[in-house]
């Protein structure tokens, strides 16, 4: 354990990030699980809705920099392409 204070403090908020950070991730898998069903199931009315959801999650972790920006854009991509292909 840390004695200075400002180690205490970085390693509070180092948690604290990571906890965050766990938290990003677990959203985006599971909205890409969900959103893999709908398309296999075939919901016409929700595959729409689960994408753009998604999209803004994934968003949104770019912009906090958790997610790199290409790499946000590429399973964007990836999505949108599996949207497109779905059957209609």
């Amino acid at each position: 354990m840390a004695n200075i204070k400002s180690a205490k403090k970085r390693i509070l908020q180092s948690q604290r990030r990571t906890e965050i950070n766990r938290f990003r991730l677990s959203r985006i898998r599971t909205g890409i699980k969900n959103y893999e069903s709908t398309i296999s199931a075939g919901k016409k009315t929700t595959i729409k809705e689960n994408f753009l959801k998604l999209e803004a999650e994934i968003a949104k972790a770019a912009t906090k920099g958790f997610l790199k920006k290409n790499t946000a854009s590429r399973i964007v991509s990836r999505l949108s392409k599996r949207l497109k292909t779905s059957p209609k």
